[in-house]
């Protein structure tokens, strides 16, 4: 069962950052998600809401604005004042940050393409990815089939996931779809589905799991991973029950 960062390590750090990614390699998550957006001059920002009013200073729609715009923002103080220098980082900052760390784990791009279509943001991303040689893995998932399909199209040996809110339709979709590796469902869906969980024929890894009494439950359910905000608690209580056993 891996460990993936939620947006970093998003429960001590301003999610979706690079402090947040760095302290996710400090605390040796296997696994780091993270939420790609496009702004209005086409470049990709990592962050997880389409507008910036909840993690930074200002105001709107992360497709109205272009990167100077983003850029000018404070994406840390929302967390704690001492990262009022904090900004919110592009994918390709991303990137560098975990080459420079020599992170050798997987990285797990969500398109937040499931309210705003953004054309072209798989193109974009891909592009990227493909550009080199990484010394991580990468995946990609989305709330959005379509997305999933475009990107699969595209990319058709990389590894692909669909993220699940509630719906029972979206078990089915992920089931239909060979390309489909993985589910990324609400941690409740997990447990309510506790019978069906362990034998299920693609992995599942829900999200998002920050204490240690659900982390036994999931880990009784063998998940194939799960999502934390908290990677080095989460990390530290996995190995206390594996002692366990």
């Amino acid at each position: 069962m891996k460990i993936f960062a939620h947006r970093g390590a998003s429960g001590t750090r301003p999610e979706n950052t690079l402090p947040s990614f760095a302290e996710a390699i400090r605390a040796g998550a296997e696994g780091i998600e993270l939420d790609v957006q496009l702004t209005k001059d086409n470049e990709l920002v990592v962050m997880h809401d389409e507008q910036v009013n909840r993690t930074t200073n200002g105001k709107g729609a992360i497709k109205d604005k272009t990167l100077a715009d983003i850029k000018a923002l404070n994406a840390g103080s929302w967390f704690d004042e001492k990262y009022e220098s904090t900004k919110v980082p592009t994918l390709k900052e991303v990137i560098d940050l975990l080459v420079a760390r020599n992170y050798r784990g997987i990285v797990e791009i969500e398109f937040k393409t499931n309210v705003e279509a953004y054309p072209g943001i798989e193109e974009k991303v891909s592009s990227l990815m493909t550009s080199q040689e990484w010394p991580f893995t990468y995946w990609y998932c989305s709330l959005n089939v379509d997305t999933l399909e475009r990107i699969h199209k595209i990319e058709p040996k990389t590894r692909i996931d669909l993220v699940m809110r509630n719906s029972e339709e979206a078990t089915t979709t992920a089931l239909d779809r060979s390309y489909i590796k993985g589910i990324h469902p609400r941690i409740d869906w997990a447990l309510e589905h506790d019978a069906e969980v362990p034998n299920y024929p693609i992995d599942v890894r829900p999200w998002t799991v920050n204490d240690e009494e659900t982390l036994t439950k999931v880990m009784e359910l063998q998940v194939a991973g799960v999502f934390t905000d908290f990677p080095e608690e989460i990390s530290a209580a996995r190995r206390k029950n594996q002692q366990k056993t």
